[in-house]
């Protein structure tokens, strides 16, 4: 299998950097550190960046067509826009179980937020559906860690990641309605033969899927099919998600954390918890706004 390796871009050791998101018009990434409440956002050139926190943990951000944010937070939906000092909650759709919050999220195609729960027993997650008209939906149920989602080029699939059980699923993907259908395993990590874990993923023009691999010290590349045709090497075992930026949409930017790891780990791997860059051959697909229907 062909591999690439990551680069260093950014020594942030985030506990749990999550959510990576090119904005294309800023021309600059966008990420969080879900345990520190921070919302970080690059500078032009990628050299530098500047860090907002909030009160409450930020999973999942993305964009709105009026130039602000969609976040799944600990407390349930937030909107916000820079210059406020703390998002405007907009609805929780999660039990009051101080156990309990959002994960990972995204805007679809169709301009509609998708995020899921997690709890400390891993029992007991939910996919959620936001509208833009405010309207919420529960998708599905029984999740063991909500987390990574894509949809395909074609706008027909989605995709969709269980880490608990070390499986990427796909759907049949209605956009007009945002309704998913016909669940199937798509690709199914051997825990026997693995200790990596499927997180975030995206998704290229090309249909193909890139995987984060916790504790897997990378992403893999798999083809329409589930087959790994391409693995990207990161200095840390607990990559945890990945997104296509860059003025081409051809650099992979990739976060990871430190979270969980044993004082000697740590010692192990100094660049834990860093953000990391690969220029890749291909490219991603524009970023979805929420509100907003890709014709």
């Amino acid at each position: 299998m062909r591999t690439l390796t990551a680069e260093p871009l950014f020594a942030v050791q985030n506990d749990l950097g999550e959510g990576p998101l090119w904005h294309p018009g800023e021309g600059c990434l966008y990420w969080v550190d879900i345990h520190a409440g921070s919302l970080y956002q690059s500078t032009r050139d990628l050299k530098g960046y500047t860090q907002t926190g909030f009160k409450t943990g930020v999973s999942a951000l993305g964009f709105t067509v009026d130039d602000g944010f969609i976040l799944a937070t600990g407390e349930g939906f937030a909107t916000w826009k820079k210059g406020q000092p703390q998002p405007d909650l907009i609805g929780n759709p999660i039990p009051e179980r101080l156990s309990v919050r959002l994960n990972d999220g995204k805007v679809d195609p169709g301009g509609r937020f998708w995020a899921g729960s997690m709890d400390t027993e891993h029992s007991q997650g939910v996919l959620y559906r936001l509208d833009p008209d405010g309207g919420q939906h529960t998708l599905l149920d029984g999740i063991g860690i909500s987390n990574g989602l894509g949809w395909s080029p074609d706008r027909k699939r989605m995709y969709y990641t269980d880490s608990l059980t070390a499986t990427i699923y796909v759907f049949d993907y209605d956009l007009a309605s945002g309704a998913i259908a016909n669940q199937q395993p798509w690709v199914q990590s051997n825990r026997e033969e693995t200790a990596a874990v499927p997180d975030g993923l995206c998704v290229d023009t090309e249909g193909y899927i890139w995987s984060a691999q916790w504790d897997g010290w990378g992403i893999i590349r798999y083809d329409p099919n589930g087959q790994a045709c391409l693995r990207v090497e990161v200095p840390a075992a607990r990559v945890t998600s990945c997104c296509f930026g860059g003025p081409d949409l051809d650099q992979l930017f990739i976060t990871t954390a430190r979270t969980g790891l044993s004082d000697q780990e740590l010692e192990d791997q100094p660049l834990a918890g860093n953000v990391f860059t690969c220029q890749t051959e291909t490219q991603g697909q524009p970023v979805n706004y929420f509100g907003k229907t890709i014709p």
